[in-house]
């Protein structure tokens, strides 16, 4: 009998049973996932399934990063009596099938299982290699299937990790002695597949409750397995402060749970993690978990199950790395520094190698050279503490940046990613064609942050090519092409009618270039000159904004639940509405990148992009039709244009290309020809 591969969907229940089945015969060697996990896999399309006489016989789970236009491959599993028949072949063969439009597929498998020709029978080459996270700190080799698109693109993604602390049940679950109900799902975020995603670390709570240990052999052995994961030592004022923070809040919220010790241990976790910086704890503990719900209200932190990060890692992980509403309403202040304040910026930055101290110092003060119109730029906290430095100078059509640095701090993250869009837009504005940071102790936050950006090392620096070009993909190639061919690297060879997720990645990362003969649509989406002066600060506020930031880099707009053929990724162009008393309105004010677009209930969404600001629970509310559901659109890189482009103007534009133009497609979301999106774009960045 033939052996069909297909797709999995969340009611296939006996299919998806019989698939978390035959997983569970192998998690030794795949991993631990739950139930759960399968079937949000099948409801995000990644669970193909090989099936003959009604058996499941073989799958494949696999991840499609929102954020990323690969294809991450977590198990490839035949059963074992099946193997030899081409059956992992087909999996992989209907994978690419369904996707063409990715980049390639990613997976990770440790070197010991000695499986390398079968990664490379299938196609694979050998990716680089990393040490697993496991008790036995194994090596993990990486392999990469290419799909023929430009492979200047498969090195563009930001390696940030989602750091999740842990308490004392799940560290004892991964580290410890003695075999313990339920590991397995705790085990499930040290597999494979997850080494890239996930760091893990400890509080010092952790290590009171490794003290309390009884056995000896156990203490001392849970004692020495925390060099495997990262240490954290947030202030303990700060976390005594919080800390009572919560138990008023839980002791309100929660009235049966008796004030005692335990609690206090649990409310520490929570503390410890807040004030470190991060946002997610993992725990199998009751008690913690009922303590969700006052854990992000007070200290936004969630409290999640191990198998929860698993299934949302990449939400998780983004959320974490990116959080410009925390930016919002702190009093973030930009000057330049001052001639002679170099020495007191030492503290504030961390400095190693021969860059310590003096050194620091005196480079800094280098960058006031009188033959190079040097721009050093520091950037303070509410409290005056600096918290980001960097220094730049146009030469010629390269935009230098011999220094960039951030300092310890909870956004420092988010810090790092709207520095470097300021960077590309300070160079695009410069003229500049390319950005060259030469920092040579360029923190790991900005170098993760790199990736998502477009930058690639080339002779020990990070270089972005700024390829301001709106045109077809030969247009875009022949400008790109040169700049790659001055530094010395490989051009890519770019095509008509690129798939959009390609087309969406090269677009990053040689922004703010724009590929208009791709399959990347064009939307043009009407916006309330409110929300368009909250969003993007057009029509200006009368006062200054609460940060000096800029346009935050990634935003979510919300609209009713109705669908107009709106799709991702996609380009935006904003076309602000009647603006009425005092206000600007009826023009086309920029253009953004559309991510992601989902329905679902107001409090789902609020929780979900909560982090990106701007939109209170009540306001998204306001937004859902009668069918109790709104509708997100997750946006990022917006491009305010210089020239604004009056609805007179816009349709003229419409009537010299020849398109169909009605006054309905300013009533909501509408598709636009990529044409009329060129027009636009280039009309509103024209200067004269």
């Amino acid at each position: 009998m033939a052996v069909k591969v297909l797709p999995a969907s969340p009611a296939q229940v006996e299919l998806i049973y019989k698939t978390v089945a035959l997983g569970d015969r192998y998690t030794k060697t795949l991993g631990l996932l739950t139930p759960p996990a399968y079937r949000q896999a099948a409801e995000n399309g990644g669970l193909l399934v090989a099936v003959e006489a009604d058996e499941v016989i073989g799958y494949a789970l696999f991840g499609l990063p929102k954020r990323s236009a690969h294809i991450r491959l977590a198990h490839l599993c035949v059963a074992e009596e099946q193997r030899g028949r081409g059956i992992a072949r087909l999996l992989v063969e209907a994978i690419k099938q369904r996707h063409p439009q990715r980049l390639g597929i990613k997976a990770k498998c440790r070197r010991d299982y000695e499986l390398s020709d079968m990664w490379t029978s299938l196609g694979f080459v050998p990716n680089g290699e990393v040490r697993g996270r496991g008790r036995d700190g194994e090596i993990l080799d990486g392999w990469w299937l290419d799909l023929g698109h430009p492979d200047l693109f498969t090195e563009v993604e930001s390696d940030a990790l989602l750091v999740v602390t842990v308490d004392h049940g799940v560290f004892a679950d991964l580290r410890g002695l003695a075999e313990t109900a339920d590991a397995e799902e705790s085990r499930a975020l040290e597999a494979g597949w997850m080494t890239d995603l996930v760091e893990l670390a400890y509080t010092p709570q952790l290590v009171h409750q490794i003290r309390d240990v009884g056995d000896t052999a156990e203490r001392q052995h849970q004692r020495a397995a925390l060099h495997g994961l990262r240490q954290l030592t947030p202030a303990s004022e700060a976390v005594a402060e919080r800390t009572a923070e919560l138990l008023k809040a839980a002791a309100e919220s929660l009235a049966d749970l008796p004030v005692d010790a335990t609690l206090r241990r649990c409310l520490h976790y929570v503390a410890e993690t807040s004030c470190a910086g991060l946002q997610v704890l993992a725990t199998r503990n009751p008690l913690l978990s009922r303590l969700a719900d006052v854990a992000w209200e007070v200290a936004r932190v969630r409290v999640v199950s191990p198998s929860t990060v698993t299934l949302h890692v990449d939400e998780l992980r983004q959320a974490q790395v990116y959080r410009p509403a925390d930016l919002m309403g702190t009093e973030f202040r930009s000057s330049e520094v001052a001639p002679g304040a170099e020495d007191e910026l030492v503290a504030f930055f961390n400095q190693s190698g021969g860059d310590d101290g003096s050194a620091f110092a005196e480079r800094l003060r280098s960058l006031t050279d009188d033959t190079v119109a040097w721009r050093r730029e520091l950037l303070r906290d509410g409290q005056g503490h600096p918290v980001a430095l960097y220094a730049w100078a146009l030469d010629g059509r390269t935009l230098i940046v011999p220094v960039l640095r951030t300092a310890d701090h909870p956004l420092e993250e988010t810090l790092a990613r709207q520095i470097l869009f300021l960077l590309k837009r300070q160079g695009r504005d410069c003229g500049a064609e390319t950005i060259r940071i030469s920092d040579p102790y360029l923190p790991a936050v900005a170098k993760a942050a790199a990736g998502d950006d477009g930058f690639f090392e080339h002779d020990g620096k990070f270089v972005a090519l700024l390829v301001d070009v709106c045109g077809t993909a030969a247009e875009v190639e022949a400008v790109a092409g040169g700049l790659a061919r001055e530094l010395t690297v490989e051009a890519t060879a770019l095509h008509a009618q690129m798939p959009a997720e390609v087309a969406a990645m090269v677009e990053r990362a040689w922004w703010p270039a724009k590929v208009i003969d791709s399959e990347l649509p064009s939307f043009l989406l009407p916006i309330k000159p409110r929300w368009s002066t909250e969003l993007f600060n057009v029509p200006a506020m009368l006062l200054l904004r609460s940060h000096v930031l800029g346009i935050s880099r990634e935003h979510v707009y919300y609209r009713s639940s109705g669908r107009r053929g709106e799709s991702v990724p996609a380009r935006l162009l904003w076309y602000v509405s009647d603006g009425g008393a005092h206000m600007d309105g009826q023009m086309v004010v920029g253009s953004s990148r559309l991510d992601e677009v989902l329905i679902d209930t107001p409090d789902a969404l609020f929780s979900k992009f909560e982090h990106l600001g701007v939109y209170g629970r009540a306001e998204v509310q306001e937004a859902a039709d009668a069918s109790g559901h709104a509708m997100a659109l997750r946006f990022s890189d917006t491009e305010i244009f210089p020239k604004p482009v009056t609805l007179r103007r816009l349709s003229s534009l419409a009537r010299e290309l020849g398109l169909p133009w009605s006054s309905n497609m300013l009533i909501s979301l509408s598709k636009i020809s990529n044409e009329l999106f060129q027009a636009v774009y280039k009309e509103g960045h024209r200067t004269t």
